[in-house]
């Protein structure tokens, strides 16, 4: 089946993600939601599956069809000649292609991972230049994933063979990821390790750097980076609990298959999650003794390190001196620099003193916070709020009259400062008939703590927006928020469109009710 697909995983996945987005494009420009048929849209959960039983099923040898190039269940030839075109609903025939895909999305991720591991880990020149623990660092346990990846892939195959109109391929999902899928949560939380070690690497080796670079230059990697490869089991680990969502939203409901997608579902996101916080938890901790080491106590000292506290945001504000009825805002002195740090559970207050160190003068628990925005008060009065501490570190009440330097940097704190304060628009987990969204149709890295990371055809809610380009938005896939600019995505304008995506946002979450109770208040952090 690797044969069979002429891609490498990263043009793939880059191809499947584009064809995505023209797909919502195209459904999103029937402006006369009237106008959309439904199966266009989205399968309708009501039809029966037809199973061909009666017909002794041509073998799809995949493996042995090293001259194909198709990638769609209905193009290959043994489908064609079959006749089971004509008899299966269009929703089935949509069925039978998201779970195809799941498979030749997996052949091109293992063509891809064998890549890496011949052309790159396996070089002999390379082996001669890293030493034994750099090797390690580099490449982690990747012969552990690709193991993994070939016999799921086997799996798949077989199932694939079995019978034309594949039958199922979540149960092979779930069996995998409950077994074996735990390499990639090894894998994925030496991900900085490894992007540092890689760093050093190009620095304080120049022959690395050059065997590097003539390596990514063979026609075998396709112009792709040697460190676009290196990411590829954390990409596939979130695209497979994708995969498994499509299928999801195109099976019967109350079916033996749907069952087995969330069952699926469930397991791989427990896995994903487990990734993301392997990621977060080394780099949060080397964070946090940072910090540390630059505050220095006016007030009685917080002791700022524990294994369940990270950083959500820092930076300057301008705090208004004086009382808060004092308005007449005639000089900028009126004004002075003060620096917050805010972690998950607690704010400090700080000013900044000689030698890159902070002076701290307050602190509050995060939940004893409360912002509140300022009328139009003027242009000396933009971006102005006022913060209070219901209890500060002298155990009293304190407000601070805050300035920011922006429509977005205000609301980013006031969000950060206050998670359940009421958003302009309302999360979809309030089952809202209506809620703006946007897809992304450009890949975003976040640059700040608030800021969510978007991969291409990411379905997000938007929660709030400022008239600086910024968007606050949910991803409906997995709840997650964030800040992100607006030229990321485009806006979801059709109504029938935007009711669908959180339908079926619903099915795939409806196996966990407690958790669905929490997603209204749930925050990015």
């Amino acid at each position: 089946l690797c044969s069979f697909l002429g891609l490498l995983y990263q043009e793939y996945r880059d191809k499947s993600t584009r064809e995505e987005i023209e797909t919502r494009r195209l459904q999103d420009s029937q402006t006369d939601p009237e106008e959309t048929s439904p199966s266009e849209e989205t399968p309708s959960e009501a039809e029966p599956t037809i199973t061909i039983e009666n017909k002794a099923p041509p073998q799809i040898n995949l493996l042995r069809n090293s001259n194909s190039r198709f990638n769609l269940w209905q193009d290959l030839p043994e489908v064609q000649s079959s006749g089971v075109l004509s008899i299966l609903q269009p929703d089935e025939i949509k069925l039978q292609e998201a779970m195809f895909e799941l498979v030749t999305s997996e052949a091109s991720y293992y063509k891809s991972l064998n890549l890496l591991v011949s052309h790159f880990m396996e070089n002999e020149r390379l082996k001669k230049i890293l030493h034994q623990s750099e090797a390690h660092i580099l490449f982690s346990n990747v012969l552990d994933v690709m193991a993994v990846s070939e016999r799921f892939l086997l799996d798949l195959e077989q199932r694939v063979e079995e019978n034309i109109v594949i039958s199922d391929v979540c149960d092979i999902v779930y069996q995998h990821t409950v077994n074996h899928f735990s390499v990639y949560i090894t894998y994925v939380s030496n991900q900085t390790y490894q992007e540092r070690a890689y760093k050093q690497l190009l620095q304080d080796k120049p022959a690395f750097r050059e065997v590097i670079s003539q390596l990514e230059q063979d026609p075998k990697c396709k112009g792709l980076s040697f460190s676009s490869f290196l990411i590829l089991p954390f990409q596939r680990i979130t695209r497979l609990k994708l995969l498994v969502q499509n299928i999801l939203k195109k099976v019967e409901e109350k079916s033996d298959r749907e069952s087995t997608a969330l069952d699926a579902h469930k397991e791989l996101e427990t896995v994903v999650k487990a990734c993301n916080e392997g990621v977060r938890k080394m780099s949060r901790t080397e964070q946090m003794i940072s910090i540390q080491k630059k505050l220095e106590f006016k007030i009685k000292s917080v002791p700022i390190i524990s294994h369940s506290r990270w950083l959500l945001k820092q930076g300057e504000l301008q705090q208004m001196n004086g009382p808060k009825t004092s308005r007449t805002l005639r000089t900028k002195k009126l004004f002075r620099e003060i620096y917050l740090f805010l972690f998950n559970d607690l704010l400090v207050i700080c000013r900044q003193i000689p030698g890159d160190k902070y002076q701290v003068f307050d602190s509050a628990p995060r939940g004893l916070l409360r912002v509140e925005e300022l009328e139009d008060q003027g242009q000396s009065l933009a971006n102005v709020f006022i913060l209070r501490l219901l209890e500060n570190a002298d155990d009293r009440e304190a407000s601070y009259m805050l300035k920011a330097s922006s429509q977005s940097e205000m609301k980013r704190w006031m969000i950060s400062l206050a998670p359940n304060r009421r958003t302009k628009f309302v999360s979809f987990t309030s089952r809202l008939v209506d809620c703006p969204q946007i897809q992304c149709v450009h890949p975003y890295v976040a640059q700040q703590p608030d800021e969510l990371s978007l991969e291409l055809a990411d379905v997000l809610n938007i929660l709030d927006k400022t008239d600086d380009g910024w968007i606050f938005g949910e991803r409906l896939h997995d709840q997650e928020r964030g800040w992100f600019p607006s030229s990321m995505g485009e806006e979801i304008l059709n109504p029938k469109i935007r009711a669908q995506n959180l339908k079926e946002c619903f099915r795939v979450h409806k196996s966990d009710d407690s958790q669905r109770r929490k997603l209204g208040s749930r925050n990015r952090q």
